[in-house]
């Protein structure tokens, strides 16, 4: 049976009130939210950046970026409502900085080229069209923007049995990309200066780095804008 929305909005929304304190939160999570922050830090450079983390959740890796990165603007998108409403109490904390909006990553509701960087940890195996959402993340990145796309790393064999064995069994038919399939789908969205990395361990996972070096034409979709007392990214009015 093919793996599809429905599914993990049911899946999310039931796990929404102990996502915050799962053990996942300490033996893949927080490995992997360190990871990307140390990444981001090192290409930012101290620069101001916005960032769009897709899978949001509840919001641990928005504030722990802000956290790391005092002037970056943090967008969250998440497909459970769920998920975005335990976080609640976070996304009040850092109104002025932080923005959580409900979305699809499939069909992103933000303009194309708004961002600097566009992250997504733990989620992608969720994703029942893994490449229109990669093309997604193309689009609303800048020229010369970059993504940071992390996943559980499935082609060694305790990989394999992690989560093509125990995930799967337990959350049903996800789908971990190998890091062959990772580079595939992110050259055919046009990404330059792909480079993976394989963090192993007892939760081993493989964080995949590509730049968006060159602007693409894209059909327009529906987009809305963004209002705040702060610039934000551009996106057209439905």
């Amino acid at each position: 049976m093919v793996y599809d929305k429905r599914q993990a909005t049911e899946e999310f929304a039931r796990w929404s009130e102990s996502y915050d304190r799962c053990v996942l939160q300490w033996l893949l999570f927080g490995p992997s939210h360190r990871a990307l922050i140390k990444r981001i830090q090192a290409v930012a450079s101290g620069r101001p950046a916005t960032v769009l983390d897709i899978g949001c959740g509840t919001g641990l890796f928005a504030e722990r970026l802000r956290a790391a990165l005092p002037d970056s603007r943090v967008f969250g998108v998440d497909l459970v409502a769920d998920m975005l409403a335990q976080g609640a109490p976070r996304w009040n904390h850092h109104a002025d900085a932080v923005f959580p909006v409900q979305g699809d990553s499939e069909r992103l509701p933000f303009a194309s080229g708004s961002f600097d960087f566009v992250t997504c940890a733990n989620s992608f195996h969720h994703y029942p069209d893994q490449e229109q959402a990669v093309a997604e993340m193309r689009r609303v990145l800048k020229p010369g923007g970059r993504l940071l796309l992390l996943d559980g790393y499935r082609d060694a064999p305790w990989g394999w049995f992690i989560y093509d064995v125990c995930v799967t069994f337990r959350e049903g038919n996800v789908h971990h990309a190998s890091a062959r399939r990772f580079r595939e789908i992110l050259e055919r969205a046009g990404f330059q200066a792909i480079a993976q990395k394989v963090r192993r361990g007892p939760a081993p996972f493989l964080l995949n780095e590509a730049i968006a070096a060159e602007p693409i034409s894209v059909a327009p979709g529906p987009h809305f804008r963004l209002r705040s007392t702060t610039p934000s990214p551009q996106a057209a009015e439905a």
